[in-house]
């Protein structure tokens, strides 16, 4: 499932080749006809991210609503779209335009030279601007919006029982966090993630999350989920490689890069929690 700033690379494609132009809304599939009619023709205004859904901002006071889940994707087509969204299959530059649907597209956009595809969504609907003001009252703080509070989220955080690795994958609490952020996030705070939420202090919050806005952004800018530091990776100049990318996430049984013991997975929010039970007992 894409992160929250997989999402805010896509709302960011959408406004810099979409945005202000005419679009041309079908479903090559068929299950979104009546929306992608309430789409045909207008205007989009404008697309934003918040946590993993996108909004796409038609005229007309209408909204699409998308989340990706675990097997959607967006496949595009048209200059300054290279690199966006899922990579699996994109759609080549071919002579005819629009080309032929490849698979099942639930979505098609088209505007100008630029195609967007969508394909698999978990949610795909349309939405007045009050719906979509309700919607997203619900979600959590996505630390990538200028309008994200800390203060907020801590108080839900500080308010629970619950293990605060559990805490961390409600999106209305914190959106836009998965599974990797997730681990990484605590194992740089060196935070045991079985810990009640109500045991996690102020300015240990503030700290993580400081840190995880610069995590995010860094993924807005390159694409890539990076959390390690130069001096913990096995080749110490340039980006990181592979699974130089993370300290703990998808590494069970590996070497822990700063101690050495192995690194525990376990089932927590329905996801592989990844940890080091020697470095994470703050």
């Amino acid at each position: 499932m894409p992160e929250g700033h997989s999402v805010h690379r896509l709302a960011r494609a959408f406004s810099r080749c979409f945005a202000g132009k005419v679009v041309d809304a079908s479903s090559p599939q068929g299950r979104f006809g009546a929306g992608a009619a309430l789409l045909d023709g207008r205007v989009l205004l404008a697309a934003e991210a918040h946590g993993k859904q996108m909004f796409l901002g038609f005229s007309g006071d209408l909204w699409l609503r998308v989340h990706l889940g675990l097997y959607g994707m967006w496949r595009f087509q048209g200059s300054g779209l290279e690199g966006i969204g899922r990579r699996r299959h994109p759609l080549a530059e071919e002579a005819e335009f629009p080309p032929l649907p490849r698979g099942l597209v639930r979505l098609r956009l088209v505007a100008g030279r630029h195609l967007a595809d969508l394909s698999g969504p978990t949610a795909c609907e349309v939405l007045s601007t009050m719906e979509k003001h309700a919607f997203t009252r619900r979600m959590g703080e996505d630390p990538l919006r200028p309008d994200a509070d800390p203060a907020r989220a801590y108080v839900r955080l500080h308010a629970s029982r619950s293990a605060i690795g559990l805490l961390l994958m409600r999106q209305d609490i914190i959106a836009g966090i998965g599974n990797i952020y997730r681990a990484e996030m605590l194992f740089r705070a060196r935070l045991e993630p079985h810990r009640p939420g109500r045991e996690l202090a102020l300015d240990a919050w503030r700290a993580m999350w400081a840190d995880l806005v610069g995590l995010m952004e860094h993924g807005v800018r390159t694409g890539r989920i990076v959390t390690t530091e130069p001096q913990d990776r096995s080749r110490r100049s340039g980006p990181a490689q592979g699974e130089d990318a993370s300290y703990v996430a998808h590494r069970a049984g590996r070497p822990c890069r700063i101690c050495g013991n192995a690194v525990l997975a376990e089932a927590m929010a329905g996801r592989t929690l990844y940890w080091c039970a020697h470095c994470q007992v703050l």
